[in-house]
């Protein structure tokens, strides 16, 4: 499963660097974020798109794994 590094970045960039993970591999990719409104955003877009999500949270940093339904 690939990861994504989006910390550092604003929205919507988090949001389309998934968009453009998701296109290379549906299956589901992990993603990493420090802000909650890519938190949101992603996860908005992985229920939208037919993905379940799974958030950990680790300090500051969050990880997002999407899997495809």
């Amino acid at each position: 499963m690939n990861t994504i590094d989006a910390r550092g970045k604003a929205c919507p960039e988090p949001v389309l660097l998934t968009m453009k993970a998701i296109k290379a591999e549906p299956a589901g990719i992990a993603v990493l974020v420090d802000n909650p409104c890519a938190v949101e955003n992603i996860s908005r877009f992985a229920e939208n798109h037919g993905y379940g999500i799974i958030i950990e949270q680790d300090g500051e940093q969050t990880k997002l794994t999407l899997n495809k339904k």
